[in-house]
């Protein structure tokens, strides 16, 4: 059984930056494609950005400009995802997710994932 653990959201001004941290269960992320997803109050979880268990890659949401940023210290267990210029529609909580490596081309679907950290409250204020 794989844990995450999100954390580093807050509530923030319009045009403020936020980091996004994920630490995965001990050993559990260097063979783990990740991503970050949110859900905005009354929407669907939706998909954010998505790195490969290499960090060689990375896949992005059409809707994120660029000010989004995802990374990943697979020596740390950890991926983030750094947030620049937010507006209040970024505003939601921000989910992590992991599945071990198998269908990269699938990094962008929810329901490739197999697990699932709690979340972490982002709020932009205007």
């Amino acid at each position: 059984q794989v844990q995450l653990v999100e954390s580093g959201g807050q509530l923030v001004q319009a045009g403020g930056s936020l980091r996004l941290s994920c630490t995965a269960s001990r050993g559990a992320s260097s063979d783990y494609d990740m991503g970050w997803f949110r859900q905005a109050p009354g929407k669907e979880r939706e998909f954010v950005a998505g790195i490969n268990w290499s960090g060689s890659r990375t896949y992005y949401a059409e809707f994120v400009r660029d000010q989004l940023t995802i990374s990943r210290n697979n020596a740390e267990n950890s991926i983030y995802l750094w947030m620049h210029r937010l507006e209040p529609e970024d505003t939601g909580v921000y989910y992590c997710a992991a599945r071990r490596k198998e269908y990269e081309h699938r990094l962008r679907e929810r329901p490739y994932y197999d697990y699932w950290g709690q979340g972490t409250q982002v709020t932009v204020s205007s």
